[in-house]
């Protein structure tokens, strides 16, 4: 199974030759070329959403914005018609009250951070694997590390298919050795994208680039990782690299 973390990039207009409207056809070469089965996409505006709706006709798209209101930036998961049956899904927030919409930890960003979480069954095999796809925090540490915890947590007490392999992805706005990422050492997830460099490059320019993005599995064996670095004319996928894994469950 070929599975994506990309961020996409918020579109508000503000990147110049890279803004959205011009990183378009190269996004949907890439993908038409690539065909990943699933895509798990990071700051999705609701306009871009709807654009990957529209654009992506082998997959169904899932999820919803961050904010009170299910407006705003969010956490979308594509996946192949063809390939996946979807046996559940569910939007959290990671805070301490995360079924109330908007929530956020007491020292944290002015931004909501959520998690978008799926149960798959994949047709080629006939097994069932857990997704989530998550976006940690900007601003503090604490936030990130606590949002981690939670995941965790969270996926260590599953009622259905508790053992099902399982996948977290998203842009973890740390570094693998920065202490918010302690709680991944000592857990069952190994991070496939170790190894693989810079990830957040914006561009080229402004902030120092560092490796942020992650595929982290449980139960899965990963043949080989891609990360996408593919420029035209100075025009970019977005302002990090997606990354793609090539992965199979592992064998009892």
């Amino acid at each position: 199974m070929k599975l994506v973390t990309f961020n996409i990039r918020c579109d508000f207009g503000q990147d110049g030759e890279n803004n959205f409207c011009f990183r378009k056809p190269l996004i949907l070469e890439k993908l038409r070329r690539e065909r990943p089965d699933l895509i798990c996409f990071q700051e999705v505006l609701p306009h871009v959403a709807a654009w990957l709706k529209e654009e992506l006709t082998d997959c169904y798209v899932i999820g919803c914005g961050r904010s009170e209101t299910l407006e705003d930036e969010q956490l979308a998961v594509a996946y192949r018609k063809d390939r996946l049956n979807l046996i559940q899904m569910e939007t959290f927030w990671l805070s301490e009250t995360p079924y109330a919409p908007g929530s956020r930890y007491p020292r944290q960003s002015v931004c909501p951070r959520t998690a978008t979480e799926a149960l798959f069954e994949d047709l080629s095999g006939r097994t069932v694997f857990r997704l989530v796809n998550t976006h940690l925090d900007h601003e503090f540490p604490e936030a990130r590390a606590q949002g981690l915890v939670q995941i965790l947590q969270k996926l260590a007490q599953e009622a259905l298919f508790p053992n099902a392999p399982a996948v977290i992805t998203g842009d973890l706005n740390a570094e693998p050795g920065s202490p918010e990422m302690s709680a991944l050492r000592t857990s069952p997830y190994r991070n496939v994208t170790a190894g693989t460099g810079v990830t957040y490059h914006g561009y080229g320019r402004g902030d120092p680039p560092c490796a942020i993005d992650y595929i982290l599995t449980r139960g899965f064996d990963c043949e080989r990782v891609e990360k996408w670095t593919d420029c035209r004319d100075g025009v970019y996928l977005s302002d990090h690299y997606p990354v793609c894994a090539h992965i199979r469950p592992a064998k009892p």
